[in-house]
């Protein structure tokens, strides 16, 4: 499941995020998740993934992918102001492709790579509301 080197991912904190996004969505997916957008970006935030759950419910997904968890856990790194700008990001996003009248939810997904194994990889659903 990790890409080629361990150590190479590690070193870089971009090539993590990346890999971390594909990584989580792959896992959403496995669970039905259907993919709507990655990495939507607008003037007022950014979001991750954009999914629908197996119930049709729209999901804002974060992602948040750490080498390891020392002091907190990963989904604790998600602050208020980040939880409104993905908020503002996520109405932006249903104006945009004009989605009315759907449930929707802000989900988080926390990657802990590792030093070694597998990553643990942990699926917060309607984890904050913005």
């Amino acid at each position: 499941m990790l890409l080629f080197n361990r150590r190479r991912l590690l070193a870089d904190r971009a090539r993590l995020g990346r890999w971390g996004e594909k990584c989580g969505e792959r896992f959403l997916k496995r669970k039905g998740f259907k993919t709507l957008a990655r990495n939507f970006s607008c003037r007022t935030g950014e979001l991750d993934l954009v999914m629908v759950d197996p119930e049709g419910v729209i999901a804002f997904v974060e992602v948040k992918t750490r080498a390891r968890e020392r002091f907190v856990p990963t989904e604790a790194v998600i602050t208020a102001p980040k939880r409104r700008r993905i908020g503002r990001a996520a109405r932006f996003f249903l104006a945009r492709h004009d989605i009315q009248d759907r449930i929707f939810r802000f989900d988080v997904i926390a990657i802990v790579v590792g030093v070694c194994g597998p990553p643990e990889i942990r699926h917060y659903e309607a984890a904050f509301v913005p």
